[in-house]
C-alpha cells in the first residue's frame, strides 16, 4: 500500500482523536497500536508517524481545515479500504468509552463523505463497542 493511503488512515484517527480538542495518551497509544497490529499498515514506516501526524496538523490549521482532511484522505484511499478507514477512527474516538458531541460530529461527517451503507457502519459502531466494554462493577 501507498504511503498516501497510509496517511490518509493516520490522519482520520489523528483527527478522531483530537476532534474534541484533546488527544489524550489512551488514544494516541492506540493509534500506535493500530499502526502495529492490523495488516493495512504493514510496510508502514513507524518513524514517519510525527511527520504524518505535524502533516494533519497543518492541513486541519489550512483553508479546508476538517472538511479538507477528511476529501483528501477519501480520495487516495482505494474503495476497498473505506470500512477500513470508518474502523479505524470509531476504533481511536470510542477508546474512552465516553463519545463527546464533537466526535459523534466527526464520525457522522466521515460517514455521509464514504460510500458505506447504514448497517456496515452500525455494526462498526456495535463492535467499538464491545471490544472497549469493561466487566461491570
Amino acid at each position: 500500500m501507498s504511503n498516501a493511503a497510509h496517511d490518509a488512515l493516520i490522519h482520520l484517527m489523528i483527527v478522531a482523536a483530537s476532534s474534541d480538542s484533546a488527544m489524550t495518551e489512551r488514544e494516541l497509544v492506540r493509534i500506535q497500536a493500530l499502526i502495529g497490529r492490523l495488516p493495512v499498515f504493514e510496510g508502514f514506516d513507524k518513524t514517519r508517524l510525527a511527520v504524518v501526524a505535524n502533516a494533519c496538523a497543518d492541513k486541519l490549521n489550512g483553508p479546508g481545515g476538517l472538511d479538507q482532511v477528511i476529501d483528501d484522505a477519501i480520495a487516495v484511499l482505494p474503495v476497498k479500504l473505506q470500512d477500513t478507514a470508518y474502523a479505524v477512527a470509531v476504533e481511536v474516538a470510542s477508546v474512552d468509552l465516553h463519545l463527546e458531541q464533537e466526535e459523534l460530529r466527526f464520525l457522522e461527517l466521515l460517514r455521509d463523505k464514504l460510500t458505506l451503507d447504514r448497517l456496515t457502519t452500525a455494526a462498526i459502531e456495535t463492535a467499538a463497542r464491545a471490544r472497549h466494554r469493561r466487566m461491570p462493577n
